[in-house]
């Protein structure tokens, strides 16, 4: 249940030995895979909205099955940018023509605490990791002294870039969990970055090449309502009222979509999966530049925009495709999150809602149990929130399932293959006729 990468990967596995049936709610297949087209002269270009990079370092497996379904991919440019109250602060991470784009940053004491807070941390922060445990991160940045220029207009503005999530809530991310996450992609260090990629023609062609490889049945547009656990067996209920039974179910959804899916859950299942909060983005493609930082030299491919007017809450971030894409014509656009101010109507080219996982403390702490669930009643689960909140996660989780529960194998090698999430290590133990 569930056609994100989670679901997708784990069908598609499980149905190179099993009868496999994949039930997807909305009316596409690829959850944060979704590619939008956009117009360009006479004709249309494929924008991602959703997913949209990722890199051969810290995404093996991603690599491994682009590789294997000969997807097309090239290489992106990851820089950064913040932009506060419409201009008054501002600067890009891309070179030193950016960073001093607004040149009263030369004379800010501000600015230069930020650069000075922000090279000890990526020098610092590492080392630091095995004294913070499940510190918060903002108590992590208290105790070792780190300003609020730092804070306020670097540290947490980048990461609630990263993870699609307000400024108020990433103070509350565990600290070595952050650090780990900084360090393990090389966000903690000034050159040797990895090198970041994107599907060329958009994530759709990845989700295309995978379902055509797919052996068992996909249906689309049929939500299902309850999932009832009895007698060795699983009824999935659609909203139609149709009843379906299959051997086992593998929810590849949201924890918590997942949770109220179930119609009578476990204590543990309530525990685990409702310890996952989400914070749900407004998402729109369009072409309208007042959502750009104001110095055309500060754009970036990544871009915060803030307000002192703005609570902590407040999540607003601009991804410029025609940069992460390398999307040709004179038309830019861009896909904002939580737009700070209303694009012009004859400028937005789609809208829609993505809802991302929030990390706090009592979230990685479910992490450390959440894969004892698996199998318990013919129910299994996998999303991105056993690990990052990111792909690499999602389809680490969903080949997970797939192996133990269905005793296939995915055809590649890579080390580290479940590194992202916490994988007990043991063999498969189930093989059924059939599965959902």
């Amino acid at each position: 249940m569930g056609s994100g990468i989670s679901g997708l990967s784990a069908a598609w596995l499980l149905g190179k030995r099993h009868d496999v049936t994949l039930l997807e709610a909305d009316g596409r297949f690829g959850g944060h895979s979704h590619t939008v087209d956009a117009p360009a002269g006479e004709g249309r270009i494929p924008v991602d909205t959703g997913f949209i990079v990722y890199n051969e370092q810290t995404y093996p497996n991603l690599t491994a099955l682009f590789q294997h379904l000969s997807v097309p991919t090239k290489a992106t440019d990851m820089s950064f940018a913040v932009s506060r109250d419409g201009g008054d602060l501002e600067y890009a991470g891309t070179d030193l023509a950016g960073l001093f784009a607004q040149k009263r940053n030369i004379l800010r004491p501000r600015f230069w605490s930020m650069l000075s807070d922000l090279v000890r941390f990526y020098r610092n922060a590492p080392a630091d990791l095995a004294e913070v445990g499940l510190m918060p991160l903002g108590s992590y940045l208290d105790a070792k002294g780190y300003g609020t220029a730092f804070r306020e207009d670097h540290l947490f503005p980048m990461a609630a870039a990263i993870w699609s999530t307000p400024r108020d809530r990433i103070q509350d991310y565990p600290a070595a969990a952050f650090i780990r996450f900084c360090d393990n992609h090389g966000l903690l260090k000034f050159t040797d970055r990895p090198i970041w990629r994107t599907v060329d023609g958009g994530s759709r062609a990845y989700v295309e090449r995978l379902l055509a490889d797919f052996s068992g049945q996909a249906r689309q547009g049929d939500p299902v309502v309850e999932i009832a656990r009895a007698g060795g067996r699983v009824a999935v209920v659609t909203r139609h009222g149709v009843v379906e039974h299959y051997d086992h179910v593998v929810i590849a959804t949201h924890a918590d979509q997942a949770l109220s899916l179930l119609a009578d859950p476990s204590s543990r299942e309530r525990a685990l999966l409702g310890a996952f909060r989400y914070s749900r983005n407004r998402t729109v493609l369009h072409d309208d530049e007042r959502l750009m930082p104001r110095r055309r030299a500060v754009w970036a491919s990544w871009n915060y925009l803030s307000r002192r007017d703005m609570a902590g809450t407040h999540l607003a971030v601009t991804y410029w495709m025609n940069r992460l894409q390398g999307l040709s014509g004179d038309t830019q656009y861009f896909v904002t999150l939580n737009p700070i101010v209303e694009p012009r109507r004859e400028k937005v080219v789609w809208e829609g809602i993505y809802e991302h996982p929030l990390f706090d403390r009592g979230a990685i702490l479910a992490q450390e149990d959440l894969w004892s669930l698996q199998g318990q009643r013919n129910t299994w689960f996998c999303g991105a929130y056993f690990g990052s909140g990111f792909h690499e996660d999602g389809l680490q989780a969903g080949l997970a399932v797939a192996e133990e529960l269905g005793g296939v194998r995915r055809p590649w090698e890579v080390e580290d293959e479940s590194g992202r999430i916490r994988l007990p290590s043991r063999a498969p133990v189930f093989t059924p006729a059939e599965v959902a």
